[in-house]
């Protein structure tokens, strides 16, 4: 791996208030990625100070989904309502060195002052009542109201950084007002504990999206006024659907776990999101391990993706192809059991797999088509009416009384059938497409000396004696 000057720290910190989405994995990866390129540290950090949006039930779907996908923490989880302590330790530490203040304005008053401001065509904003300046005398502090903690935001100046993602950005500091760091209650607001948190976690290198952009210079000018180094940052456009429009569920699955029970493997989903924002060359198709030696954040795209379901099955084929039967077989036989496999005497499991899986985009799909070697067939009778004549049958007689006694292999059976089709004078679809129907209940199978092969002797004399 690259090392660098400084040790790399990278984190991934979601909101514990739904799934784990495509972005959101997405974020983790590149996070994830970066600090495995350097030898670093990935922390997995969750800012659940939303208490009436953040869930038990949220946080395990995001813990689980990092497993599904394989994405390692080196540090945490921590939970930010477990450090309640310590953001009281620097609010203290802010209002006695004057970065922060009291302020008693109530929520009306503060939304009083921002009508005013919008019907003087200026930009709403808390107006700065309680904010303590030289020679200002502030009000009188209200006998029954417990305040708020605001940010002593600098009047002038700009704050401006160089992103990773999106090259400088600046932002003057007028357009922001102070910002509101503790409730009434005490419990702190989203930026400042990001800000304490980054500092704290040694945090050097931050991967968002870039709905984050206009968090960044609050968090930024909390992190000077409390002495800390900047991180750099680095905001990743979002990924859209196929209309250009924010991906949301009427694309289809949008949690990260919906991917697994629609029969998707970790590997393809990586593989995919990897490429969903950045590039190494025209490569399409590389490992984990490729891709964190690769990967730099130079190449992340400055332009939204378009999530495309079709190259994801594309690179889940590819992957399902690669798989290994045996663990193939322990994804797809619970799903089979459910749509009532028989598994006794029947053919082996990983076998069947290693012979379907070639054109399989999911495991679901993969499981589907083995059923053919699970479940007793059952014809359409109009499709076995149409394909099993009068003039068929014979043939199909003599190729049975044949199978008593023939060599039971492919190689053998496939000579066998070439034989009678050619005593009767007929060509290979007019027998094997009844011949498939029998056997299997369908038209379209593997080639039908493959199938006869693995369903055995027995069992295909006994499925044919029903019709002949």
């Amino acid at each position: 791996m690259t090392t660098s000057a400084t040790p790399v720290r990278t984190r991934f910190a979601p909101s514990p208030t739904g799934y784990l989405h495509l972005g959101g994995a997405r974020t983790a990866l590149y996070s994830w990625a970066y600090a495995r390129h350097f030898g670093g540290t990935f922390v997995l950090r969750i800012e659940d100070t939303d208490l009436e949006r953040s869930t038990p039930e949220a946080v395990q779907a995001i813990i689980d989904g990092m497993k599904w996908l394989g994405l390692e923490h080196d540090e945490g989880p921590f939970y930010q309502m477990k450090r309640m302590e310590r953001y009281g330790e620097v609010l203290e530490q802010m209002l006695k060195e004057g970065t922060a203040y009291h302020c008693y304005s109530s929520p009306e008053e503060v939304e009083a002052m921002r009508e005013k401001m919008r019907a003087a065509g200026e930009k709403p904003r808390y107006d700065g009542t309680w904010r303590p300046e030289p020679g200002k005398t502030l009000p009188a502090v209200p006998a029954d109201r417990k305040p708020v903690v605001r940010f002593k935001n600098p009047l002038d100046g700009v704050v401006s950084w160089d992103d990773v993602v999106k090259g400088t950005i600046t932002i003057a500091n007028r357009e922001m007002d102070d910002l509101v760091i503790a409730r009434p209650d005490g419990t702190p607001t989203y930026n400042f504990c990001v800000a304490v948190d980054d500092w704290d976690m040694q945090i050097t290198h931050v991967l968002r999206g870039d709905d984050h952009v206009n968090n960044t210079p609050r968090q930024i000018n909390i992190l000077r006024a409390i002495g800390a180094p900047l991180p750099q940052y680095g905001h990743l456009p979002m990924i859209l659907g196929a209309d250009g429009e924010k991906l949301s569920k009427r694309h289809g699955a949008v949690s990260v776990m919906d991917y697994p029970a629609q029969g998707y493997l970790p590997e393809a989903m990586l593989n995919y999101l990897a490429r969903l924002g950045w590039s190494h060359g025209d490569d399409e198709v590389f490992s984990m391990d490729q891709f964190c030696e690769w990967f730099n954040l130079n190449h992340l795209s400055k332009s939204a993706a378009q999530f495309n379901n079709e190259k994801l099955a594309w690179l889940n084929n590819h992957y399902i192809k690669l798989a290994d039967n045996e663990r193939l077989a322990g994804l797809a036989r619970p799903l089979m059991v459910e749509a009532g496999a028989q598994f006794d005497g029947a053919p082996d499991l990983p076998l069947i797999l290693g012979i379907m899986k070639e054109r399989a985009n999911t495991v679901n799909e993969l499981a589907t088509a083995a059923m053919l070697f699970y479940r007793e067939p059952q014809p359409d009778a109009a499709l076995l009416a149409q394909h099993l004549t009068d003039a068929v049958k014979p043939a199909l007689a003599q190729f049975a009384e044949r199978c008593q006694s023939v060599e039971w292999s492919k190689e053998v059976l496939s000579a066998t059938l070439k034989e009678v089709l050619a005593a009767h004078g007929m060509k290979m679809p007019q027998m094997a497409m009844p011949l498939r129907l029998i056997v299997t209940g369908q038209l379209q199978t593997p080639g039908i000396d493959l199938v006869l092969q693995v369903l055995g002797r027995e069992t295909i004399l006994a499925r044919l004696a029903k019709y002949l």
